[in-house]
């Protein structure tokens, strides 16, 4: 059986289920709120570096400056600036193998607000405990983030499926949006008051280290904190009946559902056509927010307040820019929208591309449209994503959705090394990425919505 459609709120709750549904969807934008601040200040800014310094002091044993001594993990030599981007690398494989199963156990589970929590958890308070990397505890450092990286995934994974729960199909887009925008308020917020933080220690009495341990724990009880809101506040959405079918019970149910979904998957052609534009497009995407800031610091000769500066003015416009998109998509409709979205995302390399070295302000105005369409095209692809799930296994899917992203994630950063190294330069490793946004879109464009929601029971 299926979850009941997303106005059928419980009528016992005050001031009727019109309200009671606005209340929820306010609890819903809570979350991207809660863990965009954890993804903003410890997995974006702060966290690579200083696992760095870490792995360094680990390896050099009290060396003086100038020690490039590999470190040893499980008996193979690494580069301690590398460790960051291997830990990054475990994380996101372990996400793909684990996320469809969280999405089979979230479609089974008959409150889907309180397995938010019991995902989300575990990650914030592993966030939190990041306060502890101190001297070479290069180890804990990889744990915990690991431990996050698990836990933010599979906890999002219950997030877009309750979309479908707070919002019918015809208010995702704006509902979506409004999340996303949220969540970019939040990560601009707690950013500035940490690099406040991290860039005068003395406020509070600490060493560099100690502000950078200080914020690593704001942003794990930033996002243990706020969870508080979702989970409480979807309270009363109608608690869900566990599918009653050839799966059956016990702990193997959801492998078995897993198995079954997959291979059921070819009846629904338009989720599986979305699904693979997404993981060609989105990989462009998060390449070039993964090399942007190497791009700007080696390629363009930006120092780090500049590219600390940057990543401030992308998180403030994409507040704006995912609100903007969400107007757009209820004018255009959403698919049109995300592909106008690659369409600037084109742009934005081509403009990199043509950045001189040093040039600041043209590489702020390129910032500007990078917030522009960040929010707005992920933001979308997750409301057009809802539309094409068969309703009542909506976080299997998503899980796929999540799963299949993660797994090909790596593409986009190989090319970009790949030519990079070969030819000596970013900048042609940059233009490289546009196969990535062509492709995505003309498979986009091959996705019949209307067709798929037909398919998929969403209406």
């Amino acid at each position: 059986m299926t979850a009941p459609p997303a106005r059928a709120l419980d009528p016992a709750v005050p001031d009727g289920p019109g309200r009671a549904l606005l209340r929820a969807r306010r609890s819903w934008y809570v979350y991207d709120w809660a863990n965009s601040a954890y993804v903003t200040t410890t997995a974006t800014v702060l966290f690579a570096p200083y696992l760095t310094v870490l792995a360094r002091r680990a390896a050099c044993e009290g060396v003086a400056e100038g020690c490039t001594r590999a470190l040893s993990v499980l008996g193979v030599q690494v580069a301690p600036g590398s460790l960051a981007l291997y830990t990054t690398t475990l994380a996101t494989l372990l996400s793909a193998l684990l996320l469809p199963f969280a999405g089979a156990v979230a479609d089974r589970a008959r409150r889907r607000n309180v397995l938010l929590g019991v995902f989300a958890w575990p990650g914030a308070a592993a966030a939190t405990a990041m306060v502890a990397l101190s001297g070479d505890r290069w180890e804990l450092g990889v744990l915990l983030a690991v431990v996050a990286t698990l836990s933010l995934t599979a906890s999002s994974v219950v997030n877009d499926a309750l979309l479908c729960d707070v919002a019918a199909p015809a208010e995702r887009d704006a509902v979506s949006s409004r999340g996303w925008a949220a969540g970019y308020l939040a990560g601009f917020l707690l950013l500035g008051l940490n690099l406040v933080v991290v860039s005068s220690p003395g406020l509070l009495g600490l060493d560099e280290e100690g502000a950078v341990r200080l914020s690593l724990a704001s942003a794990g009880l930033w996002w243990g904190a706020f969870t508080l809101v979702p989970v409480l506040g979807l309270r009363h959405l109608p608690a869900r009946r566990p599918p009653v079918d050839a799966a059956g019970g016990g702990v193997l149910a959801p492998a078995r559902q897993l198995v079954r979904t997959l291979r059921g998957l070819r009846r629904y052609p338009q989720a599986l056509r979305f699904l693979l534009a997404y993981f060609v497009f989105n990989d462009g995407i998060q390449t070039v927010v993964a090399a942007a800031s190497v791009y700007g610091q080696e390629q363009l000769g930006f120092g780090s307040s500049q590219l600390i500066t940057t990543v401030l003015l992308v998180q403030g416009v994409a507040f704006g820019g995912a609100l903007l998109f969400g107007r757009a998509a209820r004018r255009f409709g959403a698919q049109r929208t995300v592909l106008a979205g690659l369409g600037l995302w084109i742009v934005v390399v081509l403009a990199a591309f043509a950045v001189p070295r040093g040039a600041f302000e043209a590489w702020l105005a390129l910032a500007v449209l990078i917030g522009l369409v960040l929010g707005g095209t992920q933001a979308l692809a997750r409301s057009m994503f809802s539309r094409l799930v068969p309703v009542g296994a909506e976080a299997e899917y998503f899980g796929l959705y999540q799963a299949g992203e993660r797994g090909t994630s790596w593409l986009g950063t190989l090319v970009f090394g790949l030519v990079a190294q070969l030819s000596g330069s970013y900048r042609p490793a940059l233009v490289a990425l546009l196969v990535f946004f062509v492709v995505g879109a003309w498979l986009l464009r091959r996705v019949d919505v209307a067709a798929g929601a037909r398919d998929a029971g969403q209406g």
